[in-house]
């Protein structure tokens, strides 16, 4: 997988559209905006990033960060015209902000200037590329924990099935033309309308997509109509004055998901299930699953540690049976092996079970998809062939999934001791400083703080923050370096004499490290954990 942002797209195969016709879908979508130049000018596809402006694009002038430089770089590529966040003048009408109308007067490019231009450009961008949506099987998946192993546990069912399906998530983008690892859990709106369009135009009929608070809470999938939206879970996550402000802001973000779906799925084990199961009745229809839980439509019980991962019992509903559109639509029972550990993966794998059930995949595919999938960075387990060390990649980052993450090790290996390496991210999410190492502390025996995309904080003042933050009593240690904090946490097992796991958390097979303005290559977890484990 290319570690790489994609390369320039020359919008082949997508239509030309008016300027016009572009305003007047954003103005149907709620938000004003005006033509400044040329009305009739034609575009084809639209661009965020001067980086991959091409010939007759529509550019997208957004973001605090944003400098006249970027525009005057996208024009010099080709684009045909831009859009941007307007400003009122004296006579009460939208302008395009003077610095930008300079870079661009030179070249003659015309302008969409609206009133709000994040719903401008989703609007935008659904018509520039001639609405994919409407010809695919689109997948949400939402929750605080679970997104990614919840899609990949549906890509790998789809794929047992042998239906051809794209994935957009936290660890890769693959839409049958375009294949990279992810820098954000779900793009913003142009990327993800080209995404569409490249599903599409590879002969994909399917797309599995995590759908973040931010893409809900910032219109990036504005106007999307999801076929299934999926509600995992709840917890604190993302409080922060670059995200949300309170809990109550990031709840009623994640919530909106089922505004905007045909069919909603819902884990009642969650937190605030009340809550959710009000919002998620705006759904056209609604299904529940749960462990160990009575009248949801799919439910897991008696779920055990076996050899390579855990096996589950599963009763159906007939009213889910029946949506899988089977003749003899009647309620049933399976047992499904998951090749993942952790227990509370069997709240994941029916979420993903019910989706697929109301795509039509039968349960041989279910059955085959799930014991052998594979989630990249996630429970993975890393066991050394000389010493007793297991090393657990995984990358539960907030409260929630430490909570989880931490109580399935004391189940699934008690009595040995637990060492955590794990760090904070800049500029969001602050209160994982403090809460991620009270969590842990309350489990593990040893805490590293290490690196774990920066971005514009130091990293030696997040660690600092975290060790300050550590409960009193629990030893903890500051490595920079996670190559080094892992070889430290080998260090402690082998001076320890005692089995260990090595909880080497957030990152997985992530092979990008946010600094600064860069996401700077480097080597994974995973690799990591393989390489000193097996010296």
């Amino acid at each position: 997988m290319s570690t790489t942002l994609p390369q320039t797209n020359d919008f082949g195969g997508t239509p030309l559209v008016s300027l016009q016709a572009i305003a007047k879908a954003i103005r149907a979508n709620g938000t004003d905006c005006e033509i400044v130049g040329d009305s009739s000018t034609e575009i084809r596809g639209v661009a965020i990033d001067s980086r991959k402006a091409a010939a007759t694009c529509l550019f997208i002038c957004k973001g605090a960060g944003f400098k006249p430089a970027f525009l005057e770089s996208a024009i010099a590529s080709g684009a045909a015209a831009y859009l941007c966040q307007g400003e009122l003048n004296e006579q009460g009408k939208l302008t395009a902000p003077a610095d930008l109308a300079v870079a661009a007067a030179a070249a003659g490019t015309p302008a969409i200037v609206a009133a709000n231009v994040r719903r401008a450009m989703a609007a935008a961008s659904k018509v520039a590329y001639g609405d994919p949506s409407a010809a695919l099987n689109i997948v949400g998946i939402t929750g605080t924990k679970g997104k990614t192993t919840t899609s990949y546990m549906l890509h790998a069912i789809m794929d047992a099935a042998e239906v051809s399906t794209s994935i957009l998530g936290s660890i890769e983008t693959d839409d049958g033309i375009e294949e990279f690892e992810s820098c954000n859990t779900t793009p913003e709106s142009p990327d993800l309308w080209r995404h569409l369009s490249n599903t599409l135009a590879s002969g994909r009929a399917h797309m599995v997509m995590e759908v973040s608070s931010q893409a809900l809470k910032y219109d990036r999938v504005l106007g999307l109509t999801l076929d299934i939206a999926c509600f995992l879970n709840i917890g604190r996550d993302h409080i922060s004055p670059a995200e949300h402000p309170t809990f109550e802001d990031y709840f009623e973000s994640k919530l909106r998901i089922f505004d905007q779906c045909k069919c909603a799925v819902v884990n009642i084990g969650t937190e605030h299930v009340d809550e959710v199961m009000a919002a998620a009745k705006a759904a056209p229809q609604l299904f529940t699953v749960g462990v160990d839980c009575k009248n949801a439509d799919l439910v897991a019980s008696n779920v055990r540690t076996v050899k390579g991962g855990i096996e589950f019992d599963i009763a159906e509903s007939a009213k889910l049976a029946a949506a899988a559109g089977e003749e003899d639509a009647s309620a049933s029972t399976h047992t499904v092996k998951l090749s993942i550990a952790g227990l509370f993966n069997a709240e994941n794998a029916l979420c993903a079970i019910a989706c697929a059930r109301l795509l039509g995949i039968g349960w041989n595919a279910i059955e085959q998809g799930l014991s052998h999938v594979r989630v990249p960075g996630r429970m993975e387990i890393i066991a050394s062939p000389n010493e007793p060390i297991t090393a657990i990649v995984d990358y539960a980052h907030n409260k929630l999934s430490f909570e989880t993450l931490f109580k399935s090790l004391k189940k699934e290996y008690p009595g040995q001791q637990i060492i955590a390496i794990f760090g904070a991210p800049g500029g969001k999410a602050y209160e994982r400083r403090e809460v991620l190492p009270q969590t842990a502390g309350a489990y593990a025996d040893l805490l590293i703080y290490a690196e774990e995309d920066p971005a514009h904080d130091r990293v030696e003042d997040i660690c600092a923050e975290m060790a300050n933050n550590t409960p009193e009593g629990v030893a903890h240690e500051i490595i920079y370096d996670r190559e080094e904090a892992f070889k430290r946490a080998v260090e402690v097992a082998h001076e320890s004499g005692k089995p260990t796991v090595i909880a080497f958390l957030a990152k997985g097979e992530e092979e990008l490290q946010h600094r600064g303005d860069n996401f700077e290559p480097i080597k994974s977890d995973s690799a990591i954990a393989h390489e000193v484990l097996s010296a």
